[in-house]
Formats: structure tokens, sequence, C-alpha cells
């Protein structure tokens, strides 16, 4: 599993890897969008949901594809739209952290760095007490990916099913255990939270991640007809007035 995650978040490749994922998922919604043009002409004479089996192998793979694809749209948009934003995911911590944290902590640029640790029972009380009603989701160590050389970022979250998902960081000094700062996240970071759950369909249990899963397969078919499609458009273009004639008899 830890293989395929890697796999399907940045290839292997880093940062690099992400944002050609990202290009990827845009190129996605692009296909999406362009056949949700194509599909109205295409099917205009036909029932929701036909799929012609008397006719030839071609022009039954052109209707499963339509029909998957119609169906499948919505979810594929919503995952394909929020997989671009998760490949920022980085890219917007970076920003964060050389905008907004950066002038929350400006008064300890130059500081040498911290040798004693406030306690950290300390630290989550100081926590929990600024933001009364939110529990600790967790705490980011002083000089670690989402910290600051001088201080706990204890990540604070909502127990709403929306506000569960919103992190609200709280900056305490690492060494004398006194409160910095507690501020919401910018709103590109709150875009990336609640995407992410919509991305992998991990907030609602089970029975969604099964759904999930059936629409992965839905989409898998789609890509594998839409490939078909594409193999066989050589034949297709020199039989093309018969079958457009055809079809339009249909």
């Amino acid at each position: 599993m830890a293989m395929m995650y890697r796999l399907h978040t940045d290839l292997y490749a880093g940062l690099w890897g992400q944002l050609f994922l990202g290009f990827m998922g845009l190129l996605l919604v692009v296909a999406l969008v362009s056949g949700v043009v194509l599909y109205a002409p295409f099917t205009r004479k036909l029932a929701f949901g036909t799929v012609r089996h008397e006719r030839s192998r071609r022009v039954r793979w052109l209707d499963l594809h339509n029909v998957l694809g119609i169906v499948t749209l919505t979810w594929a948009l919503v995952v394909g739209a929020t997989g671009i934003i998760n490949t920022w995911a980085e890219l917007l911590l970076k920003v964060w952290q050389k905008t907004e944290l950066a002038e929350l902590t400006a008064p300890y640029a130059g500081l040498p760095r911290v040798t004693k640790l406030a306690p950290m029972h300390d630290v989550i009380a100081i926590a929990e007490k600024t933001e009364p009603g939110m529990k600790v989701r967790f705490v980011a160590f002083p000089g670690t990916r989402f910290a600051t050389p001088h201080h706990y970022v204890v990540f604070m979250h909502g127990d709403t099913p929306l506000t569960s998902r919103l992190h609200k960081p709280v900056l305490i000094d690492a060494q004398t255990g006194v409160l910095t700062a507690s501020r919401a996240l910018p709103w590109y970071l709150v875009a990336l939270t609640v995407s992410q759950p919509l991305h992998f369909g991990d907030y609602g249990g089970q029975a969604l991640k099964l759904l999930w899963a059936l629409l992965d397969i839905g989409t898998i078919v789609v890509l594998i007809t839409g490939l078909y499609l594409w193999l066989k458009r050589g034949k297709a273009a020199a039989a093309r007035p018969a079958e457009e004639r055809a079809l339009e008899d249909a």
C-alpha cells in the first residue's frame, strides 16, 4: 500500500512528480468537459443508458463509453479537480511558511537554536486553553516540517464533519512555553484540507470508500473504451460516411 500511495501521489519523483500528476489531472478535467460537449450530439436520438448491442463492436463500445462517462461525470470532475489541488500541497505549504508563518515568527529571526524544550503537557494545555472547544490533531516539534526552529505548532481541529477537517495552528515558544500566536489557516490551505477527503473518499466511513472504489472501476472502463475507440480511429475514418448515415437513420 505504501508503494502504491507513493506511485499515486508523486510517481517516486518528489515535487516534480506531483506537478506532473497535477498537469495530468488538468488534462483529465479538460477531457471531461469536452466529453460533455460531445455527448449531446452523439446521443440526441437515443434513450438514456442505451447500448446498441445489435450494432458493430465499435458502436457498442462507443455507447458503453458514453453511458459510463455521463454517469461518473460529476464524481470524476470532483476527484480530478481535488487531485489537482492535492498536487500543490508542497508548494502551498511553502507559501504559508514564507508568508504568514514568517510574519508571525519574525521577532525570532536570528536567535540561537532552542536547547531546552518546554514540557509537552504544558504545551498541549496552553493550546487547548487558547482554542476551547477544539481538539489537538497533532503537535509539530521545533525544526520539523510543519513548525519553526523556535516553536511548537499545535494543530487543532473541530468536532463537526466539516471543522474536523479544518486545522488551526497554535504557535507556542518552544523554550518558554508562552503562546506566540493563533491564527486560522489561509484560504488556499483550507481548500487543500477540504479537497483531500473529497479526493480519497475517507469522510463517510467504509460505505463511501466502497462507492469510491466502484466509481473508480467505472472510470477505468471509460478509459479503456476511450482507448479502444482511439485505436480504431483509422478504420472508423475510412468507413465514416456510411456509418454516419447509419447513425442518422438510427
